[in-house]
């Protein structure tokens, strides 16, 4: 994803940085080959009314309104739907961060400024001062967001949300019955394994073995599975919290 130019707009104040993703894809990429010969798959986009193939030019937007009947849509006329904030970053509100259920939280973006900017490092000390979380609209790409700005020690971070309408989450709730005993030996466990988060521990340990597998088969060496280590159930959540307790001690 290239650099995004934006503005965060603050009141009369108007801001410009430049957008980056936080977040890289590590995924190894596959393509699709044909078994037969082991030559790239093409995806072709193809006409069955018409039988025949299509280029880009010929092809626009189409609303299902009901079975195979379509409204269709220019790209003039989806382009005068876009909202008005579409190359800035409109602050609408501050609020405290914990307000914000973290199930709506979706991509994050750092914003840097390209010049030393005053007005830069004002909204962000100001955001500091009183520990507050800018809510925001905006549009990136072809999407109207509404999103979060939140300071960390590099700068600026956006995070876009997601709608309402978006969660999925059964409304019912959770029993509070448990038995004593039970919970007290889940705190004890829960204790033994507690620890401060470093993400420098975590690895990606399915892509790691691919890029080894890669490796290998350059090389002409044959891939090894991982061994799975087989856990023993028990059924009695009594007896399995104590003996996760003592493998623990």
């Amino acid at each position: 994803m290239p650099n995004i130019h934006s503005n965060i707009s603050f009141a009369l104040v108007n801001i410009p940085v430049v957008m980056n993703p936080v977040i890289k894809n590590n995924d190894t990429s596959f393509n699709q080959i044909h078994n037969k010969c082991h030559h790239r798959i093409n995806y072709i986009k193809y006409c069955p009314y018409c039988k025949k193939n299509v280029s880009e030019t010929e092809i626009v937007k189409g609303y299902e309104f009901e079975k195979e009947n379509y409204l269709i849509f220019s790209k003039e006329e989806i382009n005068k739907l876009k909202p008005e904030q579409e190359k800035e970053i409109d602050v609408i509100a501050f609020i405290n961060i914990d307000e914000i259920d973290p199930r709506y939280f979706e991509k994050s973006y750092i914003l840097k400024t390209e010049n030393k900017s005053k007005a830069y490092n004002l909204f962000y000390e100001a955001l500091s001062k009183t520990k507050k979380v800018a809510l925001a609209k905006t549009v990136l790409g072809s999407k109207f967001y509404y999103c979060i700005l939140r300071i960390i020690k590099e700068g600026i971070i956006l995070t876009t949300l997601y709608f309402e309408e978006e969660i999925i989450i059964p409304q019912e709730k959770i029993s509070s019955e448990v038995n004593k005993k039970e919970l007290d030996l889940a705190i004890q466990l829960i204790d033994s394994l507690s620890a401060k988060f470093d993400p420098t521990k975590y690895k990606d340990e399915y892509q790691d073995n691919i890029k080894k597998a890669i490796n290998d088969k350059l090389n002409g060496k044959s891939i090894k599975g991982t061994k799975k280590k087989s856990k023993k159930q028990v059924n009695d959540l009594l007896m399995a919290l104590e003996k996760s307790l003592n493998s623990k001690k």
